[in-house]
């Protein structure tokens, strides 16, 4: 489908502040409540990804564990202009670490932070009514849904329509499970933008305009990243939600940064930071990381100073600017 498809919206450039950043992290410190949260999310993470880094591939795992592509083995000893086998050998195993990482951090993240904020993980089995779900929270007479995703390009056309079709079919059978008539359904991405996305999210809204009838709608997805809807007697509401949104509906504001200080204290050491003059091969990592604009003042409970690039590194996954 083309990106200049009828009614779809434009994407904002979401830009972050580091010293916003800072700024939250300070209410974190001040806020028992949340910096408990902070540490509990820690705890959950570190015994997680241990319980996961321990059943990775190892050095002595067997050549066919790897399944990598010849042919981009090949072009990566071309591009780094390798002669010997052991040059190209000491490359495989990290590309499969991240392979199979990616495999399951989005589905760990969804696991420890879903309960933190007070949802449900929903146990999404095939061919039932909650295929498409995730989590679930009831709040009073609202059903509120949400089918999680990692990134903001995972889908594509076939998935939003099968997505706007779950949504139709089964929406009844949630509310009808748990005795309400009202629901509000996230499509929610883990990181990225609505800019960085592909915007097959937005098609799922769009499949909805177009599979029912225009009056049950009291508001259309044109040029809009929700619509509204009454079906089978149930009011529902669809929203896209992607990376810095999807957090803050999920937690509050502070939400996206206490998810990073969390994953930070589980997952960094704290020690030396990187020379002011570091070089990156990544051209704008540096100003990207650089803590210049920090305060000398500046002190975290949570965070030690050493780990604030971290921060940064982190969130510049979540907006299409950063700046000072």
């Amino acid at each position: 489908m083309a990106r200049g498809h009828a009614g779809l919206p434009r994407a904002v450039s979401l830009g972050l502040s580091k010293a916003e950043l800072l700024a939250s992290l300070g209410r974190i410190d001040q806020d028992a409540q949340a910096r408990q949260r902070v540490l509990d999310i820690e705890t959950l993470f570190r015994t997680k990804i241990g319980n996961h880094v321990a059943s990775l591939p190892v050095a002595e795992s067997v050549f066919a564990k790897f399944s990598t592509s010849p042919f981009v083995l090949m072009m990566y000893s071309k591009r780094n202009d390798y002669s010997r086998i052991s040059q190209i050998e000491g490359d495989i195993l990290p590309a499969k670490l991240f392979s199979s990482m990616e495999t399951s951090a989005g589905r760990m993240i969804e696991e420890i932070l879903l309960p933190i904020f007070g949802w449900q993980c929903v146990l999404s089995e095939m061919h039932t009514s909650n295929s498409c779900l995730d989590g679930q929270k009831l709040e009073g007479a609202l059903l509120k849904v949400a089918t999680l995703k990692s990134g903001p390009r995972c889908l594509n056309d076939e998935m939003s329509e099968n997505f706007a079709d779950a949504i139709i079919n089964h929406a009844p059978t949630w509310a009808a499970a748990a005795g309400v008539t009202e629901i509000d359904f996230t499509y929610g991405v883990l990181y990225g933008t609505q800019k960085q996305s592909n915007k097959k999210d937005w098609h799922i809204i769009r499949n909805l305009a177009e599979k029912l009838p225009e009056g049950c709608f009291h508001e259309l997805p044109n040029n809009r990243w929700q619509c509204g809807f009454t079906h089978q007697g149930i009011r529902i509401n669809a929203t896209i939600r992607v990376g810095k949104s999807w957090w803050d509906f999920l937690g509050g504001e502070t939400c996206l940064v206490e998810l990073c200080a969390a994953l930070i204290r589980a997952c960094v050491r704290p020690g030396e930071m990187d020379a002011d003059d570091q070089s990156y091969t990544i051209s704008d990592l540096a100003k990207i990381v650089s803590t210049s604009s920090v305060p000398p003042t500046f002190n975290s409970a949570l965070l030690q100073r050493s780990q604030i690039p971290w921060l940064f590194f982190l969130a510049r996954h979540f907006c299409d600017t950063l700046t000072d």
